[in-house]
């Protein structure tokens, strides 16, 4: 049977196609997240935008989404498969070591955030139950707007992932405890809690086991057809399996789908299944997204600008603080905690869930929950706004400690300082502790540097592109100057600054190739070390060691290699041949 453009699903479908097509690469060419994009699709298309213009104007039927509640299963099996792409990035192993986060500070957040919320919300009048309902409420932050944000691995989104993860294992509880908190329940209600407990602890250990069992087997059968469409279809089973499974036992389908993805990622396949989903994730969370800009109703907020904005305000304040101190508390750096903070302070998807929960418990009025799922979607919205403040602030933080960094007094600079302390710094350390030469590290990236002292290495926190530091550090007493940073521009214009002020310093730095060498030589370094170089000469002395010829005169020849090439560089740069450079390295005589 032919479906019509007059079909309202096909209508709808067609609609939210056209907003992915759209907003995906016009806000990514202007650098703005496309979360505000499809919100904002929402907001015009829906029943409070053009939508509601649609039986005057017929022509806009086709344009606008005529019934939202249509659109929201897509929405939910978005948010389902984004948990679902979380768990193929982890790993059980992972989840355990993070496990003192999730359930101390994850559940600290929650309940500080929810305790303080509803105290406020008692103290103008909410009655202790329906307070506590809403404390719970929008003490929840959105996983589905966070972690695509930030990811699961770096410091802020590893902070951000354990806490999003409690409150989506309490969401289920938290549903129930206010369902028992009704007027008209009794006691079945916190009986009814525990058995879903029960049932939900059972149901985990059996998805656990048969996964184990099942799943390799069941990939392993999908990529012998070296078919895509039939391992894409297996990867939607598991998910929907294992969603299903939980929502039967009583837990939010997203549980199912989190378990799914740590199930697969045990196995080898992850990498070809989180490839093969994510444009259907990518999708499935554009609906959800434009889900939240339909629930905005720009009259409403125009009638209540003042009291929304205070509330607004105030949710993200208290969850910002409360998130920050307790980050804080386990030692996490002020930059990180205050840009977590700021992240995690709207509400979230799930709000509305609990919210609509509270309302049918009589628990709040239906005008209350209105009024704060209006809230909601309005903290939703400015979650990238805060995400991007959250970098801001954090980056101001940083500006802060480098200002206040400990740095040597001149003259007592200990051996030989480092600048730059990556993959390549870190290795030139090891060889210089091994043998027995002291040294200061010294690298910009506040990250690094944590990671590297928590590890014994001597690194202080600087940026030596700025002058002041480079005076304050006192170089020029050093025995020698090693600069590694991935910077180019930067190396050369410290080198030739330094070799101004210490004609005898010898200076070593990293070249990324042959006319990068020549061009530090020119800036003042005593040795350039250029990458492409260094690598050819390695896989050469492997081919030659693996075709059977014996080490020492392979050794040798290398060495001799490296030197005549060194010294041709040397001499290209004394002479501001650059041509020559070029033509030699088309010629095959230096690596490009």
């Amino acid at each position: 049977m032919a479906i019509g453009l007059d079909n309202e699903g096909f209508s709808d479908a067609l609609v939210i196609l056209g907003a992915a097509g759209l907003v995906i690469p016009a806000f990514a060419r202007f650098r703005i997240s496309p979360v505000i994009g499809f919100i904002l699709v929402g907001l015009l298309v829906g029943p409070a935008g053009f939508g509601a213009l649609s039986s005057q104007f017929p022509w806009l039927y086709y344009i606008t989404i005529s019934d939202p509640h249509s659109i929201e299963p897509f929405a939910e099996f978005g948010i389902i498969l984004l948990l679902f792409s979380i768990g193929l990035e982890l790993s059980f192993k992972r989840l355990w070591g993070m496990r003192r986060l999730v359930f101390g500070t994850g559940a600290a957040e929650l309940i500080g955030s929810a305790a303080l919320i509803g105290i406020a919300l008692h103290m103008i009048g909410q009655g202790w139950a329906g307070a506590a309902g809403l404390g719970l409420a929008l003490a929840l932050s959105s996983t589905a707007l966070v972690l695509p944000l930030v990811g699961t691995t770096s410091a802020v989104g590893r902070g951000a992932f354990a806490m999003l993860l409690f409150e989506d294992l309490a969401l289920v509880p938290i549903i129930f405890a206010l369902g028992a908190m009704a007027p008209t329940a009794s006691d079945e209600g916190w009986a009814g809690l525990a058995g879903v407990a029960l049932r939900g602890g059972l149901t985990v250990v059996a998805l656990y086991v048969g996964g184990r069992l099942v799943l390799p087997r069941l990939f392993a059968q999908a990529a012998r057809t070296k078919s895509p469409e039939l391992f894409l279809a297996a990867s939607l089973l598991v998910v929907i399996v294992a969603s299903v499974a939980t929502t039967a036992a009583g837990l939010s389908p997203i549980v199912g789908a989190l378990l799914a993805g740590l199930l697969i990622a045990e196995t080898e396949y992850h990498s070809e299944v989180e490839v093969i989903t994510a444009p259907f994730k990518g999708l499935a969370l554009g609906v959800f997204l434009i889900t939240v800009g339909m629930s905005l109703d720009l009259r409403l907020i125009a009638a209540n600008w003042g009291s929304l904005l205070l509330a607004v305000v105030g949710v993200v304040a208290v969850k910002t603080v409360v998130t920050y101190l307790l980050l804080r508390v386990t030692q996490a750096r002020p930059a990180i905690a205050a840009e977590t903070g700021l992240l995690m302070g709207s509400p979230s998807e799930t709000t509305l869930i609990v919210l609509a929960t509270a309302a049918q418990a009589q628990l709040i009025l239906p005008s209350t929950a209105t009024f704060w799922q209006t809230v909601t979607a309005i903290g939703m919205t400015i979650t990238p706004l805060l995400a991007k403040a959250g970098r801001q602030v954090s980056k101001r933080i940083e500006a802060r400690m480098v200002e206040a960094a400990p740095v040597i007094e001149p003259g007592a600079v200990p051996g030989t300082v480092l600048i730059g302390f990556g993959r390549v710094g870190r290795m030139v350390a090891d060889m210089l502790a091994h043998h027995g030469q002291s040294y200061l590290a010294v690298e910009a990236d506040i990250d690094v540097v944590s990671e590297a002292r928590a590890a014994g290495y001597p690194v202080l926190f600087g940026d030596v592109a700025r002058a002041e530091l480079v005076d304050r550090l006192g170089l020029a007493s050093a025995r020698a100057l090693i600069l590694t940073m991935d910077d180019p521009v930067l190396t050369a214009r410290l080198a030739r600054r330094m070799r101004a002020v210490a004609p005898d310093l010898p200076i070593i730095a990293r070249a990324r190739d042959a006319a990068h060498a020549a061009e530090l030589y020119r800036a003042g370094v005593t040795d350039a070390v250029p990458e492409t170089l260094e690598s050819s000469l390695q896989l050469s002395e492997a081919v030659l060691v693996d075709l059977g010829v014996a080490m020492g005169p392979v050794i040798a020849s290398i060495h001799e290699k490296r030197d005549e090439l060194r010294q041709l560089i040397r001499r290209e740069a004394a002479l501001d041949r650059e041509p020559r450079i070029r033509r030699v390295r088309r010629q095959g005589e230096i690596p490009a």
